[in-house]
């Protein structure tokens, strides 16, 4: 036994389509996610929340009234063009941020001369004064 409602058929047709859109909308990161207060965008939500009203739109092929049927046909046209406008940017985004760092190997610089201790001091001072005499 269906439950009685306030609202018509239409009226709840044009809700649920609101609701599905603006999810859309606010995976798509074009407003606010009211949970969240912030622009978020999830492109993968997006996409599916934008085919489930594409069946919506095919299955109801011949059961809409004109009115519907563009209205449904030009949101469905407007989503997807933003769909792709968000994918590219996206993709530049990716593109535009550097990758981590490559580790390199440091440079290898010239042998160090070993530190000379007191005895190699005292020895060459010693040749030295050899030397002299």
């Amino acid at each position: 036994m269906p439950l009685e409602s306030q609202f018509t058929e239409e009226q709840l047709f044009d809700q649920l389509i609101s609701s599905i859109v603006h999810s859309t909308w606010v995976a798509l990161g074009k407003i606010k996610n009211p949970m969240t207060d912030k622009l978020d965008r999830d492109l993968r939500q997006a996409s599916t929340s934008i085919d489930m009203l594409d069946m919506l739109f095919k299955r109801m092929t011949g059961n809409l009234s004109d009115r519907e049927d563009q209205y449904l046909g030009h949101l469905l046209s407007e989503l997807k063009m933003n769909y792709i406008e968000e994918k590219k940017k996206s993709e530049t985004e990716a593109d535009a941020t550097p990758e981590e760092p490559v580790k390199t190997e440091k440079p290898k610089t010239a042998a160090k001369k070993p530190k000379k201790t007191t005895t190699d001091i005292k020895k060459k001072a010693a040749k030295k004064t050899k030397d002299k005499q």
